[in-house]
């Protein structure tokens, strides 16, 4: 063999290996892009679904997530598979096997904006009725949005006789999962700072606020009520030492109001505690629980947060720590400043809240204050009346944004004190025998308030409607779902 031959079978080889090589290369390429394609399992709603020639665009929704899924006629979906998944109703449940590939272009119109699922499988776990009572894209469009376009937006009577559909929006779905959190926020900060949560009746012998607005039920042969408040049994329990305690539960309101802001049941989050020489540490333990609350909303549901932008754009909450605190006469003085015309020791009415609410973000920048020392004569029987000034209370109330969230004082704990403040407010002192007895054996001085979930909610996220933030609203005029 000549020296030419030798060396061209050596080429030969040479090629061949590294044409195996190559080839291994390709394999192993594959082979990685394959592990790269993450093939996954997926539950979730078709959200809306697009036929497309030879191919069909899902949207899934899992909660207030969104991706999109392709389907698209060739090796791993038949011509049949595509034309199945094109015909599936909106809001059905589906599980789908897929290949999750990144894209060139963000999808703007999901969630999950780098990624699509290729599916290879799908299945019907649960159909939906091809009618919807409402489209949920209508449901969490922008108002103002649909109007000027000619599209559709949905009214709250609609939504609220088909919460459970409106409930499926991605803004009703981080609305209540941000409610939750001030729930967990409210336990959490409070079981740090050594209070007890308690579970008080709802249903009772006689009006919690000693007034109207109760409503009655029937009770074997005689008659109770729905309970106003936790008020009195929070305060047995201060009077049985348990020194600080709160709870969370329903609270009961018979006003024919048909706000923004009133519902017929809301729930309650009620603090109560003992002190040891002054009520201004009370009012300390509330603001700071509610700034920890405001802090982590802030830090833990910025998501959530956005979400709701996006349908309802409001500011950021704003708080100041310490939490600003003003007397009322000084909040009169503000008012009349600006050229309200109100008696000293007038209540403020809801106009004059929000003005003053404008005032004191102007003049503070803070969203959140605590207004001290109510005149006397527009609290209820149980209010400590301040010993400096008998026409003034040791009271106050929180407001958000502007709208009252919190109202609470100093109680009265002194039996005979109590009994004249009910005489004076001509209450049927039989009806309050067993409140009165409580403070009989000996109780030490105690303040508190009552919040209401739904109004911090709302206010927190800049809504305007309190059934926005209910998940099954009670007002006057309605009792379903």
């Amino acid at each position: 063999m000549t020296k030419d031959n030798v060396q061209g079978a050596g080429e030969e080889e040479q090629q061949a290996q590294s044409k195996k090589a190559l080839k291994k290369q390709q394999k192993e390429a594959e082979k990685a892009a394959k592990k790269a394609e993450q093939q996954i399992w997926v539950r979730a709603r078709i959200h809306t679904s697009r036929a497309k020639g030879k191919q069909c665009f899902l949207v899934l929704r899992h909660q207030q997530f969104t991706v999109q899924a392709l389907l698209a006629v060739g090796d791993r979906a038949s011509k049949q598979m595509v034309k199945f998944a094109a015909n599936l109703t909106k809001e059905s449940i589906i599980d789908v096997e897929a290949v999750v590939k990144k894209v060139e272009q963000k999808i703007e119109s999901c969630s999950q904006q780098d990624v699509e699922l290729h599916v290879e499988r799908i299945f019907v776990i649960s159909q939906s009725e091809a009618r919807l009572p409402l489209q949920l894209e209508d449901a969490v469009r922008p108002e103002g949005e649909g109007d000027e376009e000619g599209r559709a937006t949905v009214n709250q009577d609609t939504r609220l006789d088909n919460r459970v559909i409106d409930l499926r929006t991605t803004t009703s779905q981080a609305i209540f999962r941000l409610q939750s959190g001030v729930c967990q926020l409210f336990r959490d900060t409070l079981i740090n700072k050594g209070f007890v949560e308690i579970q008080t009746p709802k249903i009772i012998s006689a009006a919690s606020e000693g007034g109207a607005n109760v409503f009655t039920v029937s009770y074997f042969k005689t008659s109770a009520y729905l309970a106003q408040s936790p008020q009195l049994y929070k305060q047995m329990c201060i009077c049985a030492d348990f020194d600080k305690v709160f709870c969370v539960g329903p609270v009961f309101r018979a006003e024919d109001s048909n706000t923004h802001r009133h519902l017929t049941e809301f729930v309650g989050l009620d603090i109560e505690m003992a002190f040891n020489y002054h009520y201004h540490e009370v009012i300390d333990s509330i603001t700071d629980t509610m700034v920890q609350i405001f802090k982590g909303l802030r830090d833990r549901f910025q998501t959530e947060i956005q979400m709701v932008n996006k349908q309802y754009p409001s500011e950021p909450f704003k708080f100041l720590e310490p939490t600003l605190r003003l007397e009322y006469k000084e909040a009169v003085a503000m008012l009349k400043a600006a050229g309200v015309e109100m008696g000293d020791e007038e209540d403020l009415s809801t106009p004059n809240e929000k003005l003053l609410g404008r005032l004191v973000k102007d003049k503070y920048d803070t969203d959140f204050y605590v207004l001290d020392k109510y005149p006397l004569a527009v609290r209820p029987f149980y209010t400590m009346p301040d010993p400096n000034n008998p026409k003034y209370s040791n009271s106050y109330d929180m407001f958000m944004r502007g709208e009252e969230i919190l109202s609470g004082a100093q109680r009265v704990h002194d039996a005979q004190l109590l009994t004249e403040r009910a005489m004076h407010h001509g209450i049927d002192l039989e009806k309050i025998k067993a409140y009165i007895d409580s403070f009989r054996y000996g109780a030490p001085p105690h303040a508190g308030g009552g919040i209401g979930l739904e109004r911090v909610t709302m206010l927190y996220l800049g809504l305007h409607n309190v059934r926005q933030t209910s998940m099954f609203p009670r007002d006057p005029k309605r009792l379903t779902p």
